[in-house]
């Protein structure tokens, strides 16, 4: 009975070594993807101006 008990107890602490593990690699992912929602929006915003840009020159092309 005690041996069961103590086989438990490991089993529950290594649970919960598991779940702060999981916890800590939730935390890394989002602040990752955080990073890289924010890079992308640089990347959007720049491609944006660059359309713009092209498309100003664009109008001052002349015509053939």
């Amino acid at each position: 009975m005690k041996g069961d008990l103590t086989a438990l107890e490991e089993k529950v602490e290594q649970f919960l070594v598991f779940c702060q593990s999981l916890r800590a690699e939730n935390l890394a992912l989002r602040s990752r993807v955080l990073g890289l929602e924010e890079e992308r929006q640089v990347l959007v915003d720049k491609i944006d101006t660059a359309r713009t840009r092209l498309e100003a020159l664009m109008v001052r092309l002349p015509e053939e």
